[in-house]
């Protein structure tokens, strides 16, 4: 009996250890969660247009495809890369963050200064330019994991960046948890927001009361809004992110400005307002900053990205650059 309760005994032992991991592993990973946010948004802005073209009925098994490849990009690849990097070269996870912001900012640059001044784009011509339509599908799939593992990689990365060292498998679990809460919120909410207008449009088909039907017509017309407010919140979200990234790398790497300097100016906004608003003046400086430089680092980097880099990938992978 005495050897059964000494059993017990170590058996609650470990189970209150594993409690507190389990905590240990949830409070880690909503920090984590906090942290890429930017990029969620901008992950939940893009994946909606791999669907444009399609039939109602085949939108959530292909967000259902994306999604798998989502995660396989996540916990197959990224997460042992990931620890990799955390346990025998740490130094390369600024660099490698740098990287992910200068593509951020590249990205949101881009994408302003499409609309300001629109030109044709090769490369998304020749994707739209599909011979077989039967392939259709499989083509929008592979090329919404693709962009899914920039992204991923972007999100993971900032996530190791974020996580304590300590435990190798606190680190991995951490991981593990982020990227299948992230990769469940980005493309929950894209299966919402994509069938949104068919919910809409059998409210306002089948509703009984006029109330309901008045919600549906007003789901139909207000989801084309939300996708373009979705775009340009995603936008915003990269260039705050990225600039955010590359800023805080520069410092950390021994270059203290601009950091120091938006560090001073949201501390003079902060000390300019009400005790309950410090908090968001200080955030929403340092964002706006943020924001501004991510926007201009992004525009120099438009040239050498389509001029010299494109073209030196397109000699490598045997394409045309554009």
């Amino acid at each position: 009996m005495s050897g059964l309760l000494a059993l017990l005994d170590d058996v609650a032992g470990i189970a209150k250890v594993a409690a507190a991991s389990v905590d240990d592993v949830a409070a880690a990973a909503g920090k984590v969660g906090a942290k890429t946010a930017g990029v969620l948004i901008d992950d939940a802005a893009v994946t909606p247009k791999y669907l444009q073209g399609f039939a109602p009925a085949r939108e959530l098994p292909i967000i259902w495809r994306i999604a798998r490849g989502s995660f396989f990009n996540k916990l197959v690849i990224l997460l042992p890369v990931a620890m990799l990097l955390s346990n025998f070269a740490p130094w390369l996870i600024t660099p490698l963050l740098m990287l992910g912001g200068s593509y951020l900012c590249f990205e949101g640059a881009e994408k302003i200064f499409h609309a300001l001044f629109p030109h044709a784009d090769k490369h998304v011509e020749q994707d739209m330019d599909i011979k077989d339509p039967s392939h259709l599908e499989q083509q929008k799939v592979a090329g919404a994991i693709k962009t899914d593992f920039i992204l991923s990689a972007e999100i993971m990365t900032i996530a190791l960046s974020a996580v304590p060292q300590g435990n190798i498998w606190m680190e991995a679990a951490t991981l593990a948890v982020v990227g299948i809460g992230v990769t469940i919120a980005v493309y929950g909410s894209v299966a919402l927001i994509v069938k949104m207008d068919d919910v809409g449009l059998f409210m306002a088909k089948n509703a009984r009361t006029g109330l309901a039907r008045g919600l549906g017509r007003g789901l139909v017309k207000g989801m084309p809004l939300l996708m373009k407010l979705l775009s340009v919140v995603g936008t915003a979200a990269m260039l705050w992110v990225g600039g955010s990234i590359v800023i805080h790398g520069l410092h950390d790497l021994g270059l203290h400005h601009p950091y120091e300097d938006i560090h001073h100016l949201a501390q003079i906004a902060a000390d300019g307002v009400s005790q309950p608003l410090m908090g968001f003046a200080k955030w929403a400086v340092t964002a706006l900053c943020d924001g501004i430089l991510g926007l201009l680092y992004g525009l120099l980097l438009i040239p050498v990205a389509t001029r010299i880099v494109s073209p030196l990938i397109g000699a490598f992978t045997g394409s045309k650059a554009s």
